[in-house]
């Protein structure tokens, strides 16, 4: 069996320019990204989305840098080519572009994972310059931002209004002039997403922002149908939570029967 060749940054800009599109997807441990992986995903994300499918917290704000160190080592571990992105959480690099390079350096150090993901736009745009002259592969991610969401008081999408749709286009030139080599792009409107796209030489990767994206990417929860509920621009193509409930229940009936074990 051929060994298939480790995907990079390069290989992802190589995509955009071919116009093949691209397949992210969250992970949180190795038997996800294991799975992810064979069955065609190109990219890992290792989302603080974890917080809110994995932990039990409300938003992803209480996530700590430990807990996406632990998280992202394991998906490093069950890849095999796949590039992994790890998310930076709240509070561990807007306070200094000095603080995101230090927990930049222990994530790529302690989990052997390629790339970071920071949210914001322009106003990031130097610590984004500050991680990329020093060799760290940055994802930037703006639109709707969930660590910000008791800033704005929801998870709406983003962009709407004239105001927010100039500053989105101000916020995508800036992360990508500053050195980002891929940039998220969520719940924001389609033919917004599609214009930035067109307009910015890295890949964009889309979450509920349309078709014209490079890529797209969704929560694995999500797509599998675990969480109890999904947002509107997130399908789920199973449902695990049923199966998996019907399978824990058909056993405890057999344990309480005495039909287990047999």
């Amino acid at each position: 069996m051929t060994r298939q060749k480790q995907i990079t940054a390069a290989t992802l800009l190589r995509a955009k320019q071919h116009n093949e599109k691209t397949v992210w997807l969250t992970a949180y441990d190795a038997v996800s990204a294991q799975i992810a992986e064979t069955a065609g995903c190109d990219v890992l994300l290792v989302g603080d989305s974890l917080g809110m499918v994995c932990l039990g917290y409300d938003s992803t704000i209480p996530v700590t840098l430990d807990q996406m160190i632990h998280h992202t080592a394991a998906v490093v571990r069950g890849r095999s080519h796949a590039w992994v992105v790890c998310d930076l959480p709240f509070g561990t690099y807007q306070q200094s572009k000095e603080q995101a390079f230090a927990s930049s350096v222990r994530v790529l150090q302690e989990t052997g994972c390629d790339a970071v993901k920071i949210e914001g736009g322009e106003h990031m745009a130097e610590t984004i310059r500050f991680l990329s002259d020093r060799g760290i592969a940055v994802v930037a991610h703006i639109g709707l931002t969930p660590q910000s969401v008791k800033k704005f008081g929801s998870y709406g999408k983003r962009g709407k209004s004239e105001g927010e749709r100039l500053q989105l286009l101000k916020d995508a030139e800036s992360v990508c002039n500053a050195g980002a080599v891929s940039l998220v792009l969520e719940n924001i409107p389609t033919d917004l997403a599609g214009e930035i796209t067109g307009t910015l030489p890295v890949p964009t990767v889309g979450i509920g922002a349309g078709s014209d994206c490079n890529a797209q990417v969704l929560v694995w929860n999500d797509l599998l149908g675990i969480s109890a509920s999904n947002p509107p621009f997130a399908p789920a193509y199973a449902n695990l939570r049923q199966i998996m409930s019907d399978a824990v229940s058909r056993w405890a009936d057999d344990v309480k029967s005495g039909r287990f074990p047999e």
